[in-house]
């Protein structure tokens, strides 16, 4: 399926939340998340290819996608670089699963919206993070492992 939208903005990343405290992050070591960084990578492009490379393959209908902008969703993305790991982390915003006593919007009537909408940006997120390593970073992590680490 193809999602067929002129690209969104992209999301300004805060240095306001520390991603340990993301229910599905962990980041171990160095607190350096270079979210100005991402951001500028972001600005140069990486967000443009990513949404493009998302958006031809997303299950995400149009319909869905109007509900994501009138909720303002994708302003809450956040991404940090995970030195220890090598990688760019991502936290993927999403509707709650109390959406049904919230009324948090007149068209999410549905699990089946509330999980594609949910689905579909964990998909965006991990795009985004792929495409920046790939493509944009050149910085190495800084991390170097202790040299008494066992062989496996």
């Amino acid at each position: 399926m193809t999602l067929s939208v002129e690209t969104p903005a992209v999301p300004p990343l805060e240095d306001a939340v520390d991603p340990n405290e993301y229910d599905d992050a962990d980041v171990v070591g160095d607190t350096d998340y270079r979210r100005d960084d991402l951001e500028d990578l972001l600005r140069d492009g990486a967000w443009a290819d990513a949404f493009a490379a998302w958006a031809e393959t997303t299950d995400v209908t149009d319909d869905e996608w109007t509900i994501i902008l009138e909720l303002d969703l994708l302003s809450h993305f956040d991404f940090f670089w995970d030195d220890f790991a090598d990688r760019v982390g991502y936290h993927a915003p999403g509707l709650p699963e109390d959406w049904k006593e919230r009324e948090i919007h007149p068209d999410v009537d549905s699990w089946k919206t509330v999980s594609s909408i949910n689905a579909g940006l964990t998909e965006l997120g991990q795009t985004v993070c792929e495409v920046l390593k790939d493509d944009y970073i050149t910085w190495e992590s800084e991390y170097e492992a202790p040299d008494d680490l066992p062989d496996f």
